[in-house]
């Protein structure tokens, strides 16, 4: 990067904290660190629900998603405004009315201890977990921008993280996301526009647009649907995307803690409800926006020479190896491919302008043509994997990136990595806040104050404020120490849903008896619950053996019925129905 770009980095990251850390002064207790104080308006509760879902691998990882496999990935988030609704019909009224630090600890009124100490578990090692990986994203852009050393990048990155939310608490976040929406959003516009800037000359945007479709990537509707039915392991369809995406974004919204926090710190129930009644109309058109931007860079790379791969951060380490010449003439041969390419898109869209008879027959060519550069890049990634084995080959995360780099004028690079900085910091910071809340809320106080004597030692609510920031630095750490480990995982955004969705099915179904089946007590939906999480990491396991081909969405939808289902069985095995009078 040029040293505008860094001044411009520096400066939109440094003004960031101190607007949070200046809007975050407030009360020194739980309530003010974790929930503002219960004070914020509907719309600042919309931008954090926002900011905390929008992290660094939804701008990195999703227009590279859409680059190399389309933009079918944004049906996954087709069911989240019906999920939207049945919260702010259901889970808001009875958070808001309890007063809850955490969802969690509705569940021992509703049900017992275990239960509620189990489902706060299995959120803390969900989000921990997947939070970790969250931290490896905005990572690699100093790895591959400054050729670092990603042991050390992720040390970096978290410790800053670590810094920015212990100081400033919940209300650090949510102003600071605030400020972080309204840059991001401003600057992907930016990026879009210098895309479509970029293409020869006589090339438009719905010129772009028709490239992309010829080739497969405006795919936004799929039915999952083939000669042999429907197919199970299809990740991204209408089906699963409105049954499997339902039941994923009802548990991450309803149940998981680093968003039932966002809408916690409201006024009332009413801004609760507001703030996720409008996430849920702008969601799917802001993903469908960002995941566009990776479509239009497919047609940006038919018309310009690009990358056969997209990490720079191995090109000078490969070619000191015994496979360097091979490499270099595969490149070469990619060279003559992506000329080639062009020609065949220009072909393509003087015929559509003109109407030409052979219309068809030039946009099987070109599909030709993409699917022959596809077996080149992977051709090369085989021989990369020969030459150095521990270099990660997929580089879906590394696509916009590399765009930003090469392309985008001085000063706009460096806004555009700050803006990956902001959307990391933003849904890392939410969710080491929600990790604390949980440990401190669901296990310290807890098991603290119930092992003395009613009316003996209390913790003062000072004392509780500075454990939520050791707690929050502890989670920090542990962070860190997963994204150490996150190497090698292929697309970001898809890695993290994936993870997250061995757990948020079991969660969302203890919540669900606990809402809807009132007669169910806490034995049943306990054991129901352990065996649930079990079949579900089998089913999983099973996929990846590929024994089963078993889409990850589906596994939500398993773990919440059979959850619902085996509380409903077991229910009735120890409460049988009374026999009837002779």
């Amino acid at each position: 990067m040029s040293t505008t770009d860094w001044i411009v980095l520096i400066i939109t990251l440094a003004t960031i904290v101190v607007y949070g850390l200046y809007k975050s002064r407030t009360t020194r207790s739980i309530e003010g660190y974790f929930l503002s104080n219960r004070s914020m308006p509907w719309y600042l509760v919309l931008l954090s629900i926002m900011g905390t879902q929008a992290s660094a691998i939804t701008f990195l990882s999703a227009p590279g998603q859409a680059f190399t496999d389309g933009m079918r990935f944004v049906q996954y988030y087709f069911g989240l405004p019906l999920a939207m609704i049945v919260i702010s019909i259901s889970f808001v009224p009875i958070f808001s009315k309890l007063k809850v630090f955490t969802a969690y600890e509705y569940l021992e009124q509703r049900f017992d201890l275990k239960t509620r100490t189990f489902t706060s578990s299995l959120f803390l090692l969900s989000r921990g977990f997947s939070t970790g990986i969250s931290v490896y994203a905005p990572s690699i852009i100093l790895s591959s921008l400054l050729g670092w050393d990603i042991f050390w990048t992720n040390i970096v990155m978290g410790g800053i993280l670590i810094i920015y939310t212990v100081t400033g608490g919940a209300k650090a976040v949510a102003y600071t996301q605030q400020l972080q929406m309204a840059i991001i959003f401003s600057a992907m516009f930016i990026a879009g526009y210098y895309i479509v800037h970029k293409m020869p000359a006589g090339v438009s945007f719905t010129d772009a647009l028709s490239v992309s479709g010829a080739s497969g990537k405006l795919n936004v509707i799929t039915t999952g649907i083939g000669d042999n039915g429907f197919a199970w392991n299809d990740k991204y369809n209408i089906i699963s995307g409105l049954v499997g995406g339902f039941f994923l974004a009802l548990s991450y919204f309803g149940t998981d803690q680093s968003q039932v926090g966002r809408y916690l710190t409201a006024k009332n129930s009413t801004e609760s409800r507001l703030g996720l009644l409008m996430n849920g109309l702008v969601k799917v058109p802001m993903q469908f926006s960002i995941l566009l931007l990776g479509a239009l860079l497919f047609t940006f790379y038919q018309f310009n020479s690009g990358p056969v791969f997209f990490n720079k951060a191995v090109d000078e380490k490969i070619y000191q190896t015994a496979y360097g010449d091979s490499l270099k003439m595969l490149e070469h041969r990619f060279e003559t491919m992506n000329v080639e390419q062009g020609r065949l898109s220009a072909s393509y869209l003087s015929a559509v302008h003109t109407e030409a008879a052979n219309t068809a027959t030039v946009k099987d060519s070109l599909a030709k043509a993409n699917q022959a550069i596809e077996a080149l890049r992977s051709q090369y990634k085989s021989t990369l994997k020969k030459a150095d084995p521990s270099i990660d080959t997929n580089d879906t995360n590394y696509i916009f990136l590399r765009f930003v780099v090469d392309n985008l004028p001085a000063g706009l690079v460096g806004l555009l990595i700050a803006v990956i900085f902001l959307a990391s910091w933003g849904s890392i910071a939410a969710a080491l806040n929600s990790l604390a809340s949980c440990t401190i809320v669901d296990f310290y106080i807890r098991f603290r104050m119930h092992s003395v004597k009613i009316g003996a030692e209390a913790l003062a609510e000072e004392k509780k404020y500075k454990l939520s920031k050791w707690f929050t630095f502890g989670w920090g750490v542990f962070c860190i120490v997963v994204a150490e480990f996150s190497t090698n995982m292929g697309s970001l955004i898809q890695a993290v849903n994936e993870y997250g969705s061995l757990f948020y099915g079991v969660i969302l179904g203890i919540f669900l008896v606990a809402f809807y089946l009132k007669k169910i007590n806490g034995n049943p939906v306990f054991l129901s619950a352990v065996v649930s999480e079990i079949l579900v990491i089998a089913l999983y396991a099973l996929d990846k053996s590929g024994v089963i081909g078993f889409s990850f969405l589906w596994l939500n939808v398993v773990g919440a019925g059979s959850v619902v289902l085996l509380s409903l069985a077991l229910s009735k095995m120890s409460n049988p129905a009374p026999a009837a009078n002779a």
